[in-house]
């Protein structure tokens, strides 16, 4: 009898203990850039997993959008900016980050990446600008996320 409860009793902690561990997908606010453009991209929202991003291991970050007219290819521009100082600015190719061409409707962009372990932990801001092949801007956005304290590269 004392073995069934104490089953019953590890295994909801045990559960809630996974939940408190196990890096969850969340949702950021995103703002636009220009609060009045008419943007030809809509960004819905992104998702950070895992948030908060832990040095070391991957970090993916999934931008859900939607267009109005199809886009065959085009360039993002990424800045990264830690406690207001930029630090940080890299160009992809629209068509690495989603399927091309883009069609009329929803789309997602998406981009994983392993930042260093020395990263300093703390609040960052990220602004991407979507262009298309003629250099034309479809969407600026921007929007923060978290590097976690603790580091994984002793994990390694």
């Amino acid at each position: 009898m004392k073995m069934i409860q104490y089953n019953q009793f590890i295994a909801p902690l045990l559960l809630l203990s996974l939940c408190l561990f196990v890096p969850l997908t969340v949702a950021n606010d995103v703002n636009y850039c220009d609060k009045k453009a008419e943007y030809d991209v809509k960004v819905q929202r992104v998702e950070i997993s895992p948030d908060p991003i832990a040095r070391g291991k991957p970090a993916n970050f999934s931008i859900f959008a939607t267009t109005g007219a199809a886009i065959a290819e085009g360039k993002l521009v990424i800045e990264v900016s830690y406690f207001g100082w930029h630090i940080h600015s890299e160009t992809h190719d629209l068509c690495d980050e989603t399927s091309c061409p883009v069609s009329t409707s929803d789309f997602v962009v998406s981009h994983s990446q392993v930042l260093p372990g020395y990263t300093p932990p703390g609040s960052y801001s990220l602004k991407m600008k979507m262009y298309d092949a003629n250099k034309h801007e479809l969407t600026c956005i921007g929007f923060d996320f978290n590097i976690g304290f603790a580091s994984s590269v002793a994990d390694s």
